[in-house]
């Protein structure tokens, strides 16, 4: 299983990392969903390069020349709400995918303890196709794989791509562990540590919030 560290390489990439972790810029919610798409593209962008091409030829109007197309779409696969500007991005891009979408969160025990919950499930077929899911924050990694067990539900995916902008070490070696072989992961910044409360340190935050708003 490859993980690919997109901020590992100098690229405009990090400045948008750098303002969605900022608690100066944090506060324009609207700055933070537009980052959070514009990594989505460039997610899009580096994934779409592993994807099947064919030659075809494109008349302009002054001739025919010879051009590499990609003909495949993936299904392009997210968790409500927080992961919703990060799908945007790579849907500005695979405009032609499918989408499926996932409620998943957390449902607390008395003891303090966790366990994630999956109610919603729109997606169309996965069987034999190319998956990109995403999700802003790869904390300990089980909504993730909670997710992608909902989603097998629909079939068993040829490849999948995981694509994360931040996660922990922690969740990185979980979903690893608990996640098929041929799976690539994506990422922006992986931190180190998580808190009591399995959140990322120094992280950014709850995603969700800063995208559209804080919830009861």
């Amino acid at each position: 299983m490859e993980v690919i560290n997109l901020g590992a390489q100098n690229s405009i990439f990090n400045q948008f990392i750098a303002e969605i972790r900022n608690v100066k810029v944090q506060g324009d919610a609207l700055r933070f969903r537009k980052n959070c798409e514009r990594m989505g593209e460039i997610f899009a962008y580096e994934i779409s390069k592993s994807f099947n091409y064919v030659k075809e030829d494109i008349t302009t109007p002054l001739g025919i020349c010879e051009m590499n197309i990609c003909k495949e779409q993936p299904v392009l696969a997210t968790i409500l709400r927080a992961g919703l500007p990060l799908h945007l991005g790579l849907l500005n891009y695979f405009d032609g995918a499918e989408n499926a979408f996932i409620s998943a969160f957390r449902k607390h025990n008395k003891d303090g303890s966790f366990g994630i919950e999956t109610e919603y499930l729109a997606s169309p077929s996965i069987d034999g196709k190319t998956v990109i899911l995403s999700d802003p924050m790869l904390a300990s990694g089980s909504s993730l794989i909670a997710t992608y067990n909902s989603l097998t539900n629909n079939g068993t995916p040829k490849k999948l791509h995981v694509a994360v902008l931040i996660a922990s070490t922690k969740g990185l070696a979980n979903i690893k562990e608990n996640l098929p072989g041929n799976t690539t992961i994506w990422v922006g910044a992986v931190d180190e540590t998580l808190n009591s409360k399995s959140y990322i340190v120094p992280g950014l935050g709850d995603a969700g919030d800063l995208a559209y708003g804080e919830k009861l």
